[in-house]
C-alpha cells in the first residue's frame, strides 16, 4: 500500500526535515516517511530520546497541531535539536473512530511555524490517516480465507476446512486481493494483518 504524499510542499513547510507515522498500532506505525536528518535521528535512537520527547507524548493525547515552543520539555530532547540547529518544530496528531492513530513531527531552523502552516499539516495529516485505512468493504468469508492464508494454510486446505470448492476460495482471495490493492494472496493477508482485520 502506498498513500500519496505531497512531498514538495512538506519541503517547503519543514526544509530540515519530517517524520509520518500513519495509523500507529501497538507499537509501530502502518506506514512511515522518515525525512529527518541522519544526525538527529542516530542521537535520538542512541539516547532513546522517543521516551522523554514531549512532541511524541503530545501526539498520544492530542489531535490537531502544535509548536515544540508551547510544549514543556522537562528532559531537554529540543534543547539537544537546538544543538543541530534543529529550532522550530512542530507536532500534529490525527485519530479516528477506530481509535487508529497517526502524527507528524516538522522541523524548520529559520522561524516558527505560523498558524496557516499549522493548518497545513493537520489537514495533510487527516487526508493520510483518512486514505491509509483499511478498507470497510471486506466480507466475513474474504477475512476468514485471509487468516487460513496466513497460518500457512494452502487452498485444497482451506476449501476442505470451509467445506467450499477451491474455485470459491480463489474467488475469495481474488476479491480480498482487489479491495486490499494486494498483487498475491500472500501480500493481502500481511495488508489485512497490519490493518489489525485477522
Amino acid at each position: 500500500m502506498t498513500t500519496p504524499l505531497d512531498t514538495e510542499l512538506l519541503g517547503r513547510l519543514a526544509p530540515v526535515g519530517y517524520y509520518i507515522a500513519l495509523r500507529v498500532g501497538f507499537a509501530f506505525p502502518l506506514e512511515e516517511y522518515n525525512h529527518l536528518p541522519k544526525a538527529w535521528v542516530d542521537i535520538y535512537t542512541s539516547e532513546r530520546l522517543i521516551l522523554d520527547d514531549p512532541a511524541i507524548r503530545w501526539a498520544y493525547s492530542n489531535e490537531g497541531a502544535a509548536r515544540w515552543s508551547a510544549l514543556e520539555d522537562p528532559q531537554g530532547v529540543f534543547v539537544k535539536a537546538r544543538r543541530l540547529r534543529l529550532r522550530y518544530g512542530a507536532v500534529a496528531a490525527a485519530t479516528d473512530s477506530s481509535g487508529a492513530r497517526s502524527y507528524g513531527l516538522y522541523l524548520r531552523e529559520d522561524r516558527e511555524f505560523s498558524d496557516r502552516e499549522l493548518g497545513v499539516v493537520v489537514e495533510m495529516l487527516e487526508a493520510l490517516h483518512s486514505e491509509a485505512a483499511p478498507p470497510s468493504n471486506l466480507t466475513q468469508a474474504e477475512i476468514e480465507v485471509l487468516r487460513m492464508v496466513k497460518n500457512g494454510y494452502r487452498l485444497k486446505q482451506i476449501a476442505h476446512a470451509l467445506g467450499v470448492t477451491e474455485g470459491a476460495i480463489k474467488q475469495r482471495l481474488k476479491n480480498a486481493r482487489t479491495k486490499l490493492g494486494a498483487n498475491t494472496a500472500t501480500q493481502a493477508a500481511t495488508l489485512a494483518a497490519g490493518f489489525g482485520l485477522i
